[in-house]
């Protein structure tokens, strides 16, 4: 698995959409599910933790991944397989 780093931080939603689709469609489906699967694992586990992505993704998992991928950006700076607590994350199985 490749690391991914954006290699700017980002302190504010600064950024407009075009900016975050040219990061994130860069990253397959599975990096998308994998870097998502960091930044949930370090949240609250619980409702409302979750379903605050749901108003941006409704029924798309694609907008879903990226929706929690833009949070956890917001909050740390970079993508959760370069900074924060989701680097401490490990997969059951590593691809």
């Amino acid at each position: 698995m490749a690391e991914f780093k954006l290699g700017v931080t980002i302190m504010n939603d600064g950024m407009d959409d075009e900016m975050w689709n040219a990061i994130l469609d860069g990253l397959s489906t599975r990096e998308l599910q994998r870097e998502a699967a960091r930044a949930i694992s370090t949240m609250p586990a619980d409702n409302n933790s979750i379903h605050k992505f749901n108003k941006d993704a409704y029924h798309n998992s694609h907008l879903w991944y990226r929706a929690v991928i833009k949070y956890y950006v917001l909050e740390h700076g970079d993508l959760p397989s370069a900074t924060g607590p989701g680097v401490d994350v490990k997969f059951v199985i590593e691809e």
